[in-house]
């Protein structure tokens, strides 16, 4: 007896949001395919490896692990079975440019005493604020998250919605309702930041995270993020998937005004109908697709696109241990407002910064040699816009950067042991990412939802799209949901859309 031949389905690109997409694929019942151009999965979630340091490349921080759990019973397996996920706390400890702490967590009345440290009045008004971030939370991530913005139909639908909610505010004129002191001010803004956002300019809308993250925590993988990675290829080839490293796509092939399969880098032709890309938006319209075939996605509106900041990172490991650190650190500089539009508006590289520092060996002790510790520090900068000659001032800010983490970390220079830099060019050359931009396209309202670049693609039949650069955002929680989105628009192989449930309730 010969069995029906499993129609295929190719997905670009293996970072979270292409590995959830090739999973709920798979699960469809298409033979699905995974091409990813370096020669490990994960994209932007790789994993750096040097002198017995282990080092996550990119995202540090799991929130909404439901979503994580849904790809794993989809094959009707537990995600704890495969990777073990374990919850942070403090969230973050954030410090300020004078040494005051204040540690972030998902206890209200823990919260409400650090706020009273700085504040009684704001103290008071503090349940305010979470009471507004959870009914704009419950809007937009429980009901909209996964819900595809398709027409302008979808958009009109949420419109008086975002109107009530205020979503033409920023984040930081809504937290500045509430909250009166200015180094709390900072505290409660901050979020955009996470998916490349600048918190006087995105909307409203995206003081969600804070309250995400107070519903579900904030948690680490053991054995790092690239752990997860591993812990999905696994599932998804024990579904029966198919990952392709080292393969480079080239172009979508088009027949018919459709899309007819992948050119890739060495030639080779991958014939398919059906394509998720998980790639750089920009990059794949841009690249990838012929402008023949773009009306909508054309080089002159992706070019006039906001695009987010970058990321200048430095992983490096040292010979003795740093216990007193919190896993993950937030280390603001006296200007807040003013370096962020130096890095947003006038796109120049300031000679102060503010950083995030993580500390994995704090909860995970195997990512660095014994008596050893691993770390990574980020600073936001501006993307390639920027006239920054990066091969001139990297060191410079590197040494900059680790000169000013030894107020937290005595003797720092003196016991790394290893050190490795990463600038916006190499964003824009390992991740193919425009412009080096490290979070796509700029969370601002009239670049969210309906006017992102469509789940289902406006100019090319058969192509959909995940990712930070597509509905709903950046962030593990909103690449993920990009996936969960696809469940919506892709048809099943018989050519019904028929939308797996969703297998772990999200409220």
């Amino acid at each position: 007896m010969t069995l029906p031949t499993q129609p295929s389905a190719a997905v670009i690109g293996s970072g979270f949001g292409g590995l959830a997409a090739a999973i709920r694929l798979q699960a469809k019942g298409y033979q699905t395919t995974i091409f990813e151009k370096l020669d490990q999965p994960g994209g932007r979630a790789s994993v750096f490896y040097d002198k017995g340091f282990t080092y996550d490349a990119g995202p540090t921080i799991i929130t909404a692990p439901f979503l994580i759990d849904e790809l794993f019973e989809l094959a009707g397996q537990r995600t704890e079975d495969h990777v073990r996920i374990v919850p942070c706390h403090p969230f973050y400890r954030i410090i300020f440019y004078d040494g005051q702490t204040f540690d972030y967590t998902g206890s209200e009345a823990d919260m409400v005493e650090q706020v009273r440290k700085f504040s009684p009045e704001d103290a008071a008004r503090y349940p305010a604020l979470v009471a507004k971030t959870k009914e704009i939370f419950d809007r937009a991530f429980i009901d909209l998250a996964d819900q595809p913005f398709s027409s302008i139909g979808d958009m009109l639908r949420v419109a008086p919605d975002l109107i009530r909610l205020r979503s033409h505010e920023s984040v930081h004129t809504l937290v500045a309702r509430y909250i009166k002191h200015p180094l709390l001010r900072q505290v409660f803004s901050f979020h955009p930041l996470l998916v490349g956002g600048n918190p006087f300019a995105s909307s409203s809308i995206y003081s969600m995270i804070q309250f995400l993250e107070r519903k579900w925590g904030v948690h680490f993988a053991m054995g790092g993020t690239g752990a997860l990675v591993r812990a999905l290829v696994r599932l998804f080839e024990g579904m029966g998937g198919t990952l392709r490293l080292n393969s480079p796509v080239a172009e979508i092939e088009v027949e018919g005004g459709a899309v007819a399969g992948l050119r890739l880098g060495n030639g080779e032709r991958f014939p398919t109908k059906l394509v998720v890309s998980n790639g750089d938006v920009s990059r794949v319209y841009q690249d990838l697709v012929p402008e023949r075939y773009r009306k909508t996605w054309t080089n002159r509106r992706l070019n006039s696109m906001r695009y987010s900041m970058s990321l200048f990172l430095i992983y490096f490991g040292t010979d003795r241990t740093y216990p007193e650190l919190a896993h993950h650190s937030i280390i603001l500089t006296k200007r807040y407002k003013e370096l962020i539009a130096d890095i947003f508006n006038r796109k120049v590289l300031a000679e102060d910064f503010s950083l995030y520092l993580h500390a994995p060996t704090r909860t995970d002790p195997s990512l660095a040699p014994p008596g050893c510790e691993c770390f990574y520090v980020l600073s936001p900068v501006p993307h390639l816009e920027a006239p920054i000659d990066w091969s001139k001032v990297k060191d410079r800010y590197a040494d900059a950067i680790l000169e000013s983490l030894e107020a937290q970390c005595p003797g720092l220079r003196k016991h790394l042991v290893s050190r490795l830099v990463f600038t916006p060019e190499d964003f824009e050359s390992r991740y193919h990412s425009h412009l080096g931009s490290a979070f796509q396209f700029e969370p601002v309202l009239t670049q969210s939802a309906w006017f992102r670049p469509h789940n289902v693609s406006e100019d090319l039949p058969g192509l959909y799209l995940c990712g930070a650069g597509t509905h709903p955002g950046a962030g593990l929680p909103g690449v993920l949901s990009s996936a969960k989105v696809l469940e919506r628009v892709v048809p099943c192989p018989d050519g019904v859309i028929r939308p797996a449930p969703s297998l772990v309730r999200a409220a």
